[in-house]
């Protein structure tokens, strides 16, 4: 592969790649500030609403602008440099963060609600750019062969943040206030921006003549259509999160539910990315080959009952332990998902499969936290949760029987 290191030249694992390492430093700086601001966000708007419908507007808000972007950003990052790209995204979520810094200054005018809600619009917009970039440059540093560990590495260095911004969010809110963590997230963020900038790497050829816009997003979406296992994988994960997520309500459960503060909100958002992360080692040790499509298919029936459990827990040490093996049914997934999609894309159209793969799986998280709060407001609480899990176990079912070719995956197939 043209930019790639070859297999003679790579060296043995990825982590000795400086190319690899700037890239995930670049990877965990935007996961740690967006999740910092994520806590910190639905503290606030649960403190200013005391209301679970409010904690899934702030889905809608992000997940909106995400969906308009999505497909624009992976035609960009197909046809313009991918680091500058980068480090604009970045530029984003340090918008965001300077927002709501002033928010909770009292430097806007309001008192209201919704100048979080236009904030956090500008981090949808950045993340539509994230996991394009992200991906478009995962495979030129890094050879093919390299691909499944490399995955699973990503999948750590993608876990840890998620274990790490939470917690540390939440330990500023509590400490030290929202001001601080919003700040706190802003300078993170312009870590992330050095990192990507200064990455040594070579960009793709610019093409002379470039493919009309909506023709080249098309083309990117018949190529997801038109693969069983890739569109399998990707629907899977994308309705599980959908209807089973518990994350979004978490400032709801611990308020009203387990009775804690916001230092036991970081520690909850933190517990699935902990079992995602021992997931994700084991794999990049023992990465997962044959009989690979049914075991995700086990893994995420397994989430469906982590959610159900979830759901009916009152002890918080308790909803923490099952937290944690929601995680670890997730990041099987999460693995899965990356490495298909890193075998079976071609370079030139890695930034608009992996902008849909965004809207797939990365909206699904915001369209999950509307859908649970909506959820929520019909049904209460707690029922809504276990709803939740219940569909996710027909959603295995009919996954498993209308894509048979990932239910009987091997990767080795794809190599």
């Amino acid at each position: 592969m043209a930019g790639s290191p070859s297999a003679d030249e790579a060296p043995s694992s990825p982590l000795r790649n400086p190319g690899f390492r700037a890239l995930m430093a670049y990877r965990i700086c935007t996961i740690l500030s967006y999740q910092v601001v994520a806590v910190t966000v639905g503290w606030h708007v649960y403190e200013i609403t005391r209301s679970p419908f409010a904690l899934g507007l702030i889905g809608l808000a992000e997940v909106l602008p995400y969906f308009c972007v999505a497909p624009f950003a992976g035609y960009l990052v197909d046809h313009l440099p991918r680091r500058k790209l980068g480090v604009a995204a970045c530029c984003g979520l340090l918008l965001t963060a300077v927002a709501l810094v002033a928010v909770t200054q009292d430097w806007l005018p309001t008192s209201h609600v919704w100048p979080i809600y236009a904030a956090i619009a500008f981090t949808g917009v950045a993340r539509s750019f994230l996991g394009p970039v992200y991906n478009a440059l995962f495979a030129r540093v890094l050879p093919r062969q390299q691909f499944v560990k490399g995955a699973s590495l990503g999948s750590v260095v993608f876990q840890s943040g998620m274990v790490i911004g939470p917690a540390l969010g939440g330990v500023l809110v509590g400490w030290a206030g929202k001001s601080i963590a919003y700040g706190a997230a802003g300078c993170i963020v312009v870590v992330a921006a050095i990192a990507i900038g200064t990455l040594r790497v070579t960009e793709p050829p610019q093409l002379l003549q470039r493919a009309p816009v909506f023709s080249s997003i098309r083309e990117g979406l018949q190529f997801v259509f038109g693969n069983q296992i890739m569109l399998g994988a990707m629907a899977l994960d994308m309705f599980c999160v959908l209807l089973g997520g518990a994350v979004s309500m978490l400032p709801a459960f611990i308020k009203d539910i387990l009775h804690y503060g916001p230092e036991g909100l970081g520690i909850l958002r933190a517990a699935p990315a902990l079992g995602s992360i021992c997931v994700a080692l084991w794999l990049a040790r023992h990465p997962l080959q044959k009989h690979a499509g049914g075991v995700l298919m086990i893994a995420v029936a397994c989430f469906g009952l982590c959610t159900i459990a979830f759901g009916l827990s009152r002890h918080f040490w308790l909803s923490a332990a099952i937290l944690v093996a929601y995680g670890m049914c997730d990041g099987v997934s999460v693995v899965m998902r990356s490495t298909i999609m890193q075998l079976v894309t071609p370079d030139e159209m890695r930034g608009r499969v992996s902008s849909i793969n965004g809207i797939f799986i990365g909206s699904s998280n915001e369209l999950g936290a509307f859908y649970d709060g909506v959820m929520a407001r019909l049904l209460g609480l707690v029922p809504a949760v276990v709803v939740g899990g219940c569909v996710t176990l027909g959603v295995v079912g009919i996954t498993g029987w209308k894509a048979p070719k990932l239910r009987r995956l091997d990767l080795r197939e794809l190599q």
